[in-house]
């Protein structure tokens, strides 16, 4: 059995706009491959427009290859037969939690899709109840969505997903409406989820949320172009500034550090990292 959970091979796809006579078709993703290990914390970074949310759609069978093959614990998306096996391994979380949200009570939301499933009464119970508390929103149970902050909608939609049990969790953007709380908040519980052994897609513009990742994958103009441990791209900071991208802000001090003639790496990618670097330079 292969250890790449996610298997994307030479993926194309374009969207075509019917409206436009003829209909104008637009290349999205231009020939990407791409393996995601089973238990791996992949980020994936790319300026609006890069194809990044396209992709995360072809994993879920959202969108189906034009050329080329996405393959979901060995099972080929373009297979009718296997759309409700790979959704039910692959959640995907979005950027509005309120596009997320259905029911008027926090518990009966994520017992919705369960339901669905046509799970039964008492397992259901138990994966809610599981699922609340492992993203820290067991005590709101009983309240309503609406009148959660944004962090806690959020954390609730994960919920949602959770108690489907998929192997993999896809967030398109999920900290994009946050505030700093509600981001940390969700950042948490996606390291959480990722240490029970889920394998986890974050796409982020948040540099400082894919520096937690195990691994970064750029696209740009719907290719990859960068694809490596955290350290490596971000110490690249002219290449990913070319590509409209930025990077922590400690990597940033650094490298303006580097520029001005210090001895400091830029592969500085954490702030405790980093304020043990400035002390060793400028002395205690």
């Amino acid at each position: 059995m292969s250890e790449n959970f996610i298997e994307i091979k030479d993926l194309r796809f374009s969207y075509i706009n019917d409206l436009e006579e003829p209909p104008v078709k637009t290349e999205v993703l231009k020939g990407v491959t791409l393996n995601i290990k089973k238990g791996e914390f992949l980020a994936v970074l790319g300026h609006n427009g890069s194809g990044k949310s396209t992709l995360a759609k072809c994993i879920n069978a959202i969108n189906l290859p034009e050329a080329g093959g996405v393959f979901v614990d060995g099972m080929d998306t373009l297979d009718e037969d296997n759309l409700l096996p790979i959704r039910q391994r692959v959640g995907m979380v979005f950027q509005n939690p309120d596009n997320q949200i259905v029911a008027t009570i926090v518990e009966e939301d994520v017992a919705f899709a369960l339901e669905n499933m046509g799970v039964e009464p008492a397992e259901i119970r138990r994966r809610v109840d599981e699922a609340l508390k492992t993203v820290g929103m067991y005590e709101y149970r009983l309240h309503a969505p609406h009148k959660l902050s944004g962090g806690q909608k959020q954390r609730v939609a994960i919920a949602g997903i959770i108690a489907m049990r998929p192997d993999c969790i896809l967030l398109d953007e999920p900290t994009a409406m946050l505030d700093p709380k509600g981001r940390e908040e969700v950042m948490k519980t996606i390291k959480l989820l990722n240490s029970q052994g889920v394998t986890i897609v974050l796409i982020t513009h948040y540099m400082e949320e894919a520096a937690q990742a195990d691994r970064v994958v750029v696209i740009d103009g719907g290719e990859v172009v960068m694809d490596d441990v955290p350290r490596k791209i971000f110490s690249q900071v002219e290449k990913m500034k070319e590509l409209g991208l930025d990077v922590p802000q400690v990597t940033e001090l650094a490298w303006e550090l580097q520029k001005a003639g210090f001895d400091i790496s830029t592969e500085i990618i954490d702030e405790d990292e980093c304020v043990e670097k400035l002390a060793e330079l400028f002395g205690k």
